[in-house]
């Protein structure tokens, strides 16, 4: 069935439509991720937006089952559902060899009730993208179905995939417990705590843990995390406050990855801003200042810190070898520090992956 991807600037790309087939819209980026559409898909980060796949040929290895670990969590997906508003590919294949694979690519995104669009150049879309900027997009089957253009970015979409409850997570041997707010977490960050004996206590986005009342009934924590997760972070950035504060004056031991990132600058005093295009693949080298190591990482954003906004006390960690963006920041003395790069991977490379011990490691330290 023949479909369109319109562009909110009247820049249309004709290709064929699989999937749910239904009119679709939301803003259109693209990632050069070669592998690991399942986890991709899956991001909640992802919310409210439709992605383009860079690579040519996208699920020639299928897609694995609903298989769950010891925790209930799920194995091979960063979320329970598809969080993408529409998918763009070059070409799809029905095809698939995998021993994982239980179905093809196209038979996971009808299940979902998701539209794709195939036949596209999605290298000449990515480079459309790179000249005039992210911007809204809709998958219709004609031209004559346009609807009303919506800024999804201007919605609280992190509201839209938090978890609605608290939901704690405990390994046999637990040497700590973290508060995890849930902006829209991928499953692996969760993983990785629990892999280092970590508890980890799942908050929806807008709790509020300076209480008396959460406190009596939760405890203490050793450690609180602020996820990734999509959209504006200005949209939640007042709400979330509170929280970075309270971890400051008592100095328990605070980390953010993505989103977590750009709350913490927020939080402190500095601005974010929306990027052009963003960041979202899995090669994006990164350099840490201070040591001087190199991580080749795995990204999704669309907003970056303003590293000249910092207050006194804070610094610029991290900075993208690219385009030179900052990939994260730290507090001179006090265990704060977060990084706009993905550590837990899933999908991309595991160099990062240390941050993790860095951080359980500092849980340790301040351990009361």
């Amino acid at each position: 069935m023949k479909g369109y991807l319109v562009l909110a600037d009247g820049k249309i790309f004709e290709g064929e439509l699989f999937g749910s087939q239904k009119d679709t819209q939301g803003e259109t980026v693209f990632t050069t991720a070669m592998v690991g559409y399942e986890q991709t898909l899956t991001d909640p980060s992802f919310q409210g937006q439709i992605l383009t796949f860079t690579y040519p040929m996208i699920g020639n290895y299928g897609v694995p089952d609903q298989e769950r670990d010891e925790y209930g969590i799920l194995r091979y997906f960063e979320s329970e559902n598809i969080s993408v508003k529409g998918v763009v590919v070059c070409e799809y294949s029905t095809q698939f060899s995998h021993y994982r694979a239980k179905k093809s690519f196209p038979q996971w995104i009808k299940e979902n009730n998701i539209t794709g669009i195939s036949g596209i150049d999605t290298r000449e879309l990515t480079k459309y993208l790179r000249d005039h900027g992210s911007q809204a997009g809709q998958i219709v089957s004609s031209l004559d179905n346009l609807a009303e253009w919506k800024n999804s970015n201007e919605k609280n979409l992190v509201a839209e995939v938090s978890t609605p409850k608290i939901k704690t997570y405990t390994p046999k041997n637990s040497i700590a417990t973290v508060a995890v707010f849930d902006f829209g977490i991928k499953l692996n960050i969760i993983r990785e705590f629990l892999k280092r004996n970590i508890t980890v206590v799942l908050l929806p986005w807008d709790t509020d843990i300076t209480t008396k009342a959460f406190q009596e009934k939760n405890g203490k924590f050793d450690g609180i995390f602020f996820s990734n997760g999509p959209g504006d972070p200005k949209t939640i950035a007042n709400t979330v406050k509170k929280n970075v504060l309270f971890a400051l004056e008592h100095t328990i031991p605070l980390w953010g990855i993505c989103l977590g990132n750009q709350i913490l600058s927020l939080a402190i005093g500095g601005k974010t801003k929306k990027m052009k295009f963003g960041n979202r693949g899995a090669n994006v080298p990164c350099k840490e200042i201070e040591t001087g190591r190199c991580f080749v990482t795995s990204q999704n954003h669309g907003y970056e810190v303003d590293g000249d906004s910092l207050p006194t006390g804070w610094k610029v960690s991290w900075i993208n070898l690219n385009d030179k963006t900052v990939e994260g920041i730290t507090h001179e003395s006090l265990p704060a520090n977060s990084v706009q790069f993905h550590p837990e991977s899933c999908p991309g490379p595991e160099d990062a992956n240390i941050l993790f011990d860095d951080y359980v490691s500092t849980i340790l330290q301040y351990k009361k």
